[in-house]
């Protein structure tokens, strides 16, 4: 017994000592990527809820394994034992789910080609995953399939057993479908119309799929059934089964592409693979992957936090993908998901805005200029064909949440780009001052309570449309934005001003009472019974105490309101001293974003959701950074792991994972379309940061660790710093910015009111 005791503290010493092994240099930063964190989520609790992404950056295909059924949001679940096929997906997530899918399956013995049939039991012991590459065996057939991606194309390579029974069913799913077997040229070509709603009539993702090896026989089936006597078939649900025959030792390879366009698209498509082997694929593939994770270096934190930062960057990496293609002339057009034609130019999609304004576009205009640049061009398409700017894509127009953000997103990519790239900003412009006075076609378009906002400064409680506080409160900071870009584009001293003025609406929900936002009903007296812990109602997926902070654009306005730095300062105590109650009624039953804040075990703060993610840096408004410092390193350490239940709410195309990207170098996008990053402290002990004009930011903290979280010096290009915020235009020069780091705060720094970061108020 002795013996086993000692093992066991053995084993947990070792193991302890190995989390924290410090990372010296990375050179491959694609293999520290763990594409199944967050993968281990369910509709009552969202670790992540994301998805093993098989695919280039911003590629317009993913490629997943298939654990969920067909149609259904869950596609992967790390808790799952089966595999029923290999899916291409554009989904942005589950609660979005998915569109233009279909899958494909190797199958031995039996032909058996239903989705419950054909599944197969795998392990994750047996199963490889990497951004560019998958691999896994499935038990019940004794196959081995891997797939490599690039843009718009894969390649598929299957280990079968001798046999003459190796089949591959190809599933066009539900829906509408069609498929046809061309044997002489060992290839399928069809069409799959399934979707979740966001596209035209006329939508089809058109695939190929061709085969290295001759097929014994083809069949075609419709639903649970073969059809007899054909090789081509249109129906609700179709699909083809093909048959090879096997030697010892033979590989079965299938290039596979698709479009949105035509089916001959599909085939240009198909040329991205060229002539290239799987392998060679396999390494370009992960080459790419490298060349954009390189782009940020950091070294000198622990395994766990390396592999926690490059997975985060990958998957900022992704959204929101590119819906364009290249035509047989060279020229880039799109199929248009807002009106089913065939233009020219960019079109991007799968993202809201509401997630993403928040950090993730910011962190492209820092790090991508030029591809946020193309971002921007298809949003002046979008605009153009639908009539408005989406807040929420995918692939068209969707009805959900709530705000006018694209503002932020627009203004934002102008003003700290406007020096190098130039694009249609006046249609862009045009495009938000529409979306900004109008109440659009659905409610998540526009601004649902238009009228009433611009009459009164906020959209009533009262008058039948949900959430009202939250909407108005983004609506200020979007008005915020489009002051911003007014005066960038030098419009009329009038219009400038009224966007000005109404960016001061917040005002009007502040309730002294309290000290907390709250709803307000039509006559001006406050929503009663008034319950700060109650989610939804007059909020967006939170409460009170999430979205009194969303005051983005006017800190030191809301510090004024609450009574200073000292009343406010304590406000934002209250966040993390507060118990984790919370009043669910609103949604008749506790909705996973509220389990997700309850069990994090860090008060009020729910970082698993948007509103308040930006909420611990506002302690350097007030002259308190070491706050922000203590309370961001919290955060990284307690809610994110590279594990698959390694996020504590849903990852968000992006956003969740730009929030940690830019907290470890130490800084971040609190207001964007203002021109700073608000400082936190960084993670690591080195960053080097390659920017896309060529020039190289440099962070060093060498004195970093796991106790010293704590700033006591910063020096900027050898000259002492004492502000709590970093210019992006001087940032873009290049920069080298050391950093004294301690483990206990300085709190002498950073407490001047000239080291607050912007503020409306302070114009």
């Amino acid at each position: 017994m002795k013996n086993i005791v000692y093992a066991i503290v053995l084993m947990a010493s070792i193991s302890l000592k190995a989390q924290n092994v410090i990372v010296e240099e990375v050179k491959d930063p694609v293999e520290w990527v763990n594409p199944l964190m967050g993968t281990d989520s369910k509709p009552s609790l969202s670790n992540g809820n994301t998805y093993p992404v098989i695919a280039m950056p911003w590629g317009m295909n993913f490629w997943t394994p298939q654990t969920g059924p067909m149609g259904h949001g869950w596609a992967y679940t790390y808790s799952a034992d089966k595999i029923r096929g290999f899916k291409q997906t554009h989904q942005p997530s589950p609660w979005m789910n998915d569109y233009g899918q279909f899958s494909l399956m190797p199958v031995t013995g039996s032909l058996k080609f239903t989705e419950d049939d054909r599944a197969s039991w795998f392990s994750h012991k047996a199963e490889v995953v990497k951004p560019y590459y998958y691999s896994v065996y499935l038990a019940d057939h004794n196959v081995t399939t891997e797939i490599t991606p690039t843009e718009r194309a894969a390649m598929f390579r299957f280990s079968f057993p001798k046999t003459d029974s190796a089949y591959v069913v190809i599933d066009a799913f539900n829906k509408g479908s069609y498929v046809k077997i061309d044997k002489d040229h060992n290839r399928i070509v069809g069409y799959t119309t399934k979707n979740s709603r966001g596209v035209p009539d006329n939508f089809k993702n058109y695939f190929v799929i061709e085969f290295d090896a001759p097929f014994v026989s083809e069949q075609v089936f419709s639903e649970d059934a073969i059809v007899p006597n054909t090789t081509s078939l249109t129906d609700e649900h179709v699909g083809a089964v093909v048959r090879f025959k096997i030697k010892a030792g033979q590989k079965v390879h299938a290039k596979v592409a698709s479009s949105f366009i035509s089916e001959d698209q599909a085939f240009l498509n198909l040329k991205e693979l060229g002539t290239d082997s799987f392998d060679t694929l396999k390494h370009k593939g992960k080459e790419l992957w490298n060349k954009e994770l390189s782009r940020i270096e950091v070294s000198g934190g622990t395994v766990d936090q390396t592999k926690t930062f490059y997975s985060c960057l990958y998957r900022t990496l992704l959204f929101p993908r590119k819906f364009y293609e290249v035509n047989k002339e060279g020229e880039i057009v799109h199929y248009s998901p807002y009106n089913g034609k065939i233009l020219p130019g960019y079109m991007f999609t799968d993202t809201g805005f509401w997630d993403t304004f928040r950090s993730l576009f910011p962190f492209l205009n820092f790090m991508y200029p030029e591809l946020n640049t193309h971002m921007q061009e298809g949003l002046a398409n979008a605009y153009k064909e639908s009539g408005w700017l989406p807040e929420w894509a995918s692939p068209g127009l969707r009805n959900i949440m709530v705000g006018n953000n694209s503002a932020s997103v627009v203004a934002d990519a102008y003003l700290k780009n406007k020096d190098v790239y130039t694009y249609d900003i006046e249609t862009l412009y045009e495009a938000l001052i529409h979306g900004a006075n109008n109440a659009g076609p659905m409610e998540a378009v526009g601004r649902a309570g238009a009228e009433a906002y611009k009459k009164l400064g906020y959209v009533p409680y009262d008058i039948g449309i949900n959430e009202s506080a939250a909407r108005t409160l983004e609506y200020a900071y979007d008005d915020f934005t489009i002051y911003q870009l007014a005066k960038a584009l030098h419009k009329p001293k009038k219009e400038i001003n009224l966007y000005k003025e109404r960016s001061l609406n917040y005002k009007h929900l502040f309730d002294k009472e309290t000290g907390l936002m709250r709803g307000k009903n039509e006559d001006g007296s406050f929503m009663e019974p008034f319950n700060p812990f109650k989610w939804g109602d007059a909020f967006t997926e939170g409460n009170s105490w999430h979205y009194t902070w969303s005051v983005f654009h006017d800190v030191e306005g809301l510090i004024d309101l609450m009574g200073g730095k000292k009343a406010f300062t304590a406000k934002l105590d209250s966040v993390f001293q507060l118990e984790p109650v919370f009043d669910d009624s609103y949604y008749g039953g506790t909705i996973h974003e509220i389990r997700e804040m309850q069990i994090a075990n860090m008060g009020q703060y729910a970082h698993g959701n948007q509103p308040i993610q930006h909420m611990i840096y506002l302690y350097n408004y007030a002259g308190e950074p070491w706050k922000t410092q203590y309370w961001v390193r919290e955060t990284m350490n307690r809610l994110y792991l590279p594990t698959p239940d390694g996020y504590c709410g849903d990852e968000d195309n992006g956003q969740t994972s730009a929030w940690y990207v830019f907290s470890a170098l130490g800084f971040y996008p609190v207001c964007p379309a203002t021109d700073e990053y608000v400082l936190g402290a960084p993670l690591f002990k080195k960053a080097v940061l390659h920017l896309e004009n060529g020039n190289t930011i440099t962070i060093n903290a060498s004195e970093n660790s796991m106790e010293n979280r704590y700033i006591q010096q910063i020096k900027l290009n050898g000259k002492k710093y004492s502000k709590n915020w970093y210019s992006h235009t001087e940032l873009q020069k290049g920069a080298t910015i050391d950093i004294d780091m301690s483990n206990t705060p300085n709190k002498n720094r950073g407490t001047a009111k000239k080291d607050a970061p912007y503020s409306l108020s302070n114009d």
